[in-house]
């Protein structure tokens, strides 16, 4: 899998399954940026959205958590089947930390 999140950082993806059950697959992934900041929530879903061909609104960014002064970041993504099942399982608090530019007025 190909991530472009500009120059200077680097992404291993370490974990990538299909979870059928809840119909999701699940990646967990290294990001390396010594001396960038970590990249915001927006960026990665977009970002990974565009390598994986998927559309933004069936993948969630769950958790993006920086090791302090080492420059890696490891962070967890959801990707649904559907809009609908993404909405029925992701908590509320994760669907709002994801919202996207033009869902904020609402």
């Amino acid at each position: 899998m190909d991530v472009d999140l500009g120059e200077g950082y680097e992404v291993y993806v370490t974990k990538d399954w299909y979870n059928p059950l809840i119909k999701r697959r699940e990646i967990n992934a290294l990001i390396i940026h010594v001396g960038k900041p970590t990249p915001s929530r927006m960026k990665l879903r977009t970002q990974f959205a565009k390598a994986l061909n998927v559309d933004v609104k069936r993948l969630y960014v769950r958790s993006v958590k920086s090791e302090y002064g080492v420059g890696t970041s490891r962070i967890e993504i959801h990707v649904y089947d559907t809009v609908e099942r993404a909405l029925q399982f992701e908590p509320k608090y994760v669907i709002e930390r994801n919202k996207l530019p033009e869902e904020m007025e609402e």
